[in-house]
């Protein structure tokens, strides 16, 4: 039988520091035996036994050289996505014997330029203990946006991802009237929130900017064995009204859903396992539409009128591929 798959809470969010969006290091003490923009690949790190270049064992990651005097390392780094930070990953894999015994985030917001001597930093993440080959998970209190990020490794050593999630900041206001968004883009501060299976493909990359440039960057459940079919709820930005929808299959050929559906809801409250529950009697958005491969799908005059709502379940039956799911609307 399917479970409902569920995350850690910030890790639904989107990650601010994907080089895909832009995130770059302006600078670091050391890198040594590894380039510190590893840190901001999108996918895992990878270990590869006998591969050594010049300088050393290479590594999928930030190493900088053992320290031989006072102080640490450290590096700024430029966001690709300014946005309210709730969570950061500090991922030592692979980095066993030479991870850092602890490290410390500080952030600052520029709306223009870059950090310079006179820039004040705001401490986000005090200095933490790490362990080696492991996801160092840590929660994030504050309410202010950040544009760049200064992560300190103590004393020295390798991390191979930095991921840092949050809500991209957007201001409102400056949204022209009568103006379409997309409620459901990560970059507007759409997140998923719990699905059925994502066995192949994450459910969060249905809201991804850009179309997926492979297969692996959609969501993907395994086949259906049982009666039903997989779904994912996705939480919208803000309360908006939909007029339009998009859901891509692109890459999807053997694999795609035979019909999708879209329900939604104006949700006031409750926990993400209450709202599994309630997504099964919200309203159709989208009536169930057959779909074909690897194309995108536009539906406008298909959709009914709710009103305003706050969260959608995203139906694929049986089962199948999604790259993209596009809801754009008015505020």
């Amino acid at each position: 039988m399917h479970k409902p798959t569920y995350t850690h809470n910030f890790q639904r969010l989107l990650n601010l520091a994907d080089a895909r969006l832009g995130t770059v290091a302006l600078s670091v003490t050391d890198d040594w035996f590894a380039d510190v923009n590893r840190l901001f690949q999108p996918h895992d790190a990878v270990f590869k036994p006998d591969v050594f270049d010049d300088n050393g064992k290479w590594m999928d990651g930030w190493e900088s050289r053992r320290k031989r005097h006072e102080g640490h390392d450290w590096t700024v780094i430029r966001l690709g996505v300014a946005g309210v930070i709730r969570g950061v990953d500090i991922d030592t894999a692979f980095f066993t014997g030479n991870y850092p015994p602890s490290a410390s985030l500080e952030g600052c917001y520029l709306s223009e330029g870059e950090p310079d001597d006179s820039t004040e930093w705001t401490e986000l993440l005090p200095s933490v203990a790490l362990q080696g080959n492991q996801h160092n998970l840590h929660m994030v209190q504050d309410e202010h946006p950040y544009s760049h990020l200064r992560l300190h490794i103590y004393p020295d050593g390798g991390v191979a991802r930095l991921r840092v999630y949050g809500m991209p900041y957007k201001d409102w206001s400056k949204q022209a009237p009568g103006q379409l968004i997309d409620f459901a883009a990560a970059l507007n501060g759409g997140h998923a929130v719990a699905c059925s299976d994502e066995h192949y493909g994450k459910m969060g990359n249905i809201i991804n900017p850009g179309r997926a440039a492979v297969m692996a960057e959609g969501w993907e459940t395994a086949r259906r064995r049982t009666p039903g079919n997989d779904w994912v709820l996705v939480a919208l930005a803000r309360p908006g009204v939909i007029k339009q929808i998009v859901i891509d299959t692109l890459h999807y050929k053997g694999n795609y859903p035979d019909r999708v559906s879209i329900q939604g809801a104006y949700v006031k409250g409750g926990t993400d396992e209450q709202l599994v529950t309630q997504s099964l009697f919200w309203r159709e958005l989208l009536p169930p539409q057959k779909t074909e491969m690897d194309r995108e799908h536009l539906y406008t005059s298909e959709l009914n009128d709710l009103g305003l709502i706050t969260h959608v379940r995203l139906n694929v039956f049986p089962d199948g591929g999604v790259s993209r799911m596009r809801l754009f609307g008015e505020s």
